[in-house]
């Protein structure tokens, strides 16, 4: 059963689709980065990211912080998109949603990894040139 665009329920889990959606725009990830820019944010997303768990329980994981404030943060991080809530009763689940973290990836990782990568093969063959040939293997004497 479908619960939204992006997410397929199965049991208490949800998952998302990531393949599914279209690339990104920048201006659209703004919230996302607004949303990661805080170290607090990062660790409640860690927590998530081993389950789902209620704001109650997220609230307990930081006792140096009031409830509302933990609400606040996850209020930044559901307006990124980076978290999803449902109800249980009187309980709210908090889910890890991944999709806007890989659009980040897509957007602003993954454009320069192959140039890198093209890089470092270069590098390492004329590292390698210098010992012989190219495409040539060292001889064992």
């Amino acid at each position: 059963m479908l619960s939204s665009a992006t997410g397929l329920t199965v049991g208490e889990h949800v998952i998302f689709l990531s393949h599914m959606q279209p690339p990104a725009k920048t201006e659209a990830l703004e919230p996302v980065w607004r949303a990661l820019a805080n170290p607090l944010r990062r660790q409640i997303l860690d927590l998530l990211r081993e389950e789902p768990r209620t704001t109650g329980g997220l609230a307990a994981e930081f006792p140096a912080l009031s409830r509302f404030a933990v609400m606040q943060h996850l209020r930044v991080l559901e307006e990124g998109g980076l978290v999803i809530g449902r109800r249980s009763g009187r309980k709210r689940f908090n889910y890890l949603n991944p999709v806007p973290i890989q659009q980040i990836y897509r957007r602003w990782v993954s454009r320069y990894q192959q140039p890198w990568a093209e890089s470092l093969v270069a590098l390492k063959g004329e590292l390698e040139g210098d010992s012989g040939a190219a495409g040539e293997t060292p001889k064992a004497g």
